[in-house]
């Protein structure tokens, strides 16, 4: 080795740096559910390990950095979480999948609303700009979009549901969905986009509200409606036979 240590020595320093690393993420994570995105300055993560701004540099260049990296260890949590609902399914059909999982993800934003306003809120931006194309926050989103994209993908390859011709969407939105189908694995039709970002954004918007109580006007409990609105989109992709209550 260059400074002259022993294979042995460079190990162990590695695995201490791999250590403080890893403790430094969980102690963000902690000072972010306690004080929210707004508390999440080195200062703060700093004070709460007993060591000083400026070590924590050592690790990490900058806040950003650091919030990068928190938000790519939720999201690979999220699709953990996703995937193992989507596993647990018996027998393993596509629409009882996409349903579990789409639960799941309702599950985990309403246990972790700290959490979830990193993740889908407007805390995240500017701090996580997607200038990194392979960066870990934006690897671990694809990781995320990609548990309902395959998913949606296999609904509609077993048995296809109603979709839109390419005629029927104007030309501006037929060349974002363009755009988006680009980035994906999965080569589908512009209709089963047009019907996949749909779903996402009934499913999203209704989290979404419950998360941050904006359904609190009308409902105390809004997981039936919840389940009303995954009633619905189950009618029109073809899957209501998976559409059985939760346990």
């Amino acid at each position: 080795m260059a400074d002259g240590a022993s294979p042995e020595i460079g190990t162990r320093r590695e695995r201490a740096r791999a250590d403080t690393v890893r403790e430094i993420r969980e102690t963000a994570r902690r000072v972010l559910v306690t004080s929210g995105p707004e508390g999440l300055a080195l200062r703060a993560i700093a004070r709460e390990m007993g060591l000083s701004a400026p070590a924590l540099y050592r690790y990490f260049p900058s806040r950003e950095d650091l919030v990068e990296q928190l938000v790519a260890d939720l999201y690979d949590e999220l699709s953990d979480h996703l995937e193992a609902a989507r596993d647990a399914v018996r027998p393993p059909r596509p629409g009882a999948q996409l349903l579990a999982a789409a639960r799941a993800f309702r599950h985990w934003a309403t246990t972790h609303h700290a959490e979830f306003g990193l993740l889908f809120g407007s805390a995240a931006q500017g701090v996580v700009s997607g200038d990194v194309a392979e960066g870990p926050a934006e690897l671990a989103g694809r990781r995320f979009g990609g548990v309902f994209a395959a998913l949606m993908a296999q609904v509609y390859l077993e048995q296809p549901f109603p979709v839109p011709a390419d005629g029927e969407l104007t030309p501006e939105l037929q060349e974002q969905l363009e755009a988006w189908c680009a980035k994906l694995p999965v080569a589908l039709p512009l209709g089963v986009m047009s019907v996949f970002l749909s779903c996402w954004i009934r499913l999203y918007g209704m989290v979404c509200m419950e998360v941050f109580g904006h359904l609190r006007f009308a409902l105390a409990d809004p997981e039936p409606m919840f389940e009303s609105e995954m009633r619905r989109v189950a009618s029109e992709l073809g899957i209501v036979e998976d559409c059985s209550p939760p346990s």
